[in-house]
């Protein structure tokens, strides 16, 4: 069964959806790898990690199922520009929440001071994870204690912002299609 011919713009909400999905997909990944690390080292994971994860996996299923109805030509366009203008208000939230501490970070510079400084620190790390073995992870501290832990949240934190904006456009893309499915083609006139 071939899909609807929706021109430029069907084409378009087809490419910005296997974009989002690909997206999603990377944060779930990093996200749940997170997760894992602090749930094995017997720390309750941060609540900033779980709410992205949260947020990520009902976006990943709600795209897969809204592009399989887009090819079977079931998808009810202004229901979805409703529920894409949701996932972006709750990715505008993952945005802001992942990015709030980590716009004063600076990835390169954790982890290259001097050897002192850098066994006094990681002591310090040490004890406080001793006194505070299970407890929940403050993601403020988590987020510096590793230059590569520090630049898969940028990366987490960048694909959040992308993926507000292809929402966004997803968004534009619906009321466009709902818009076209709506128009009457005109009447032939027989001569």
């Amino acid at each position: 069964m071939a899909a609807p011919d929706y021109g430029a713009v069907g084409g378009t909400f087809k490419i910005v959806r296997i974009l989002q999905a690909v997206s999603l997909i990377a944060i779930i990944g990093m996200a749940a790898n997170f997760i894992s690390e602090m749930v094995q080292n017997n720390n309750t994971p941060s609540d900033v990690l779980v709410g992205t994860l949260s947020v990520t996996c009902i976006s990943v299923i709600y795209c897969v199922i809204t592009y399989i109805l887009f090819i079977d030509n079931s998808l009810p366009f202004l229901i979805t520009t409703g529920m894409d203008g949701m996932l972006l208000i709750a990715l505008i939230v993952v945005a802001v929440v992942v990015g709030k501490p980590l716009s004063y970070v600076n990835c390169q510079i954790i982890g290259t001071s001097s050897v002192a400084e850098s066994a006094a620190q990681l002591s310090d790390e040490l004890r406080k994870g001793i006194e505070n073995h299970g407890e929940k992870v403050t993601y403020s501290n988590w987020i510096g204690a590793k230059k590569s832990t520090c630049l898969e949240m940028k990366a987490i934190w960048g694909l959040s912002i992308a993926l507000c904006i292809l929402f966004a456009f997803s968004a534009i893309c619906s009321v466009c299609l709902w818009r076209r499915s709506k128009t009457v083609p005109p009447k032939e006139i027989e001569a």
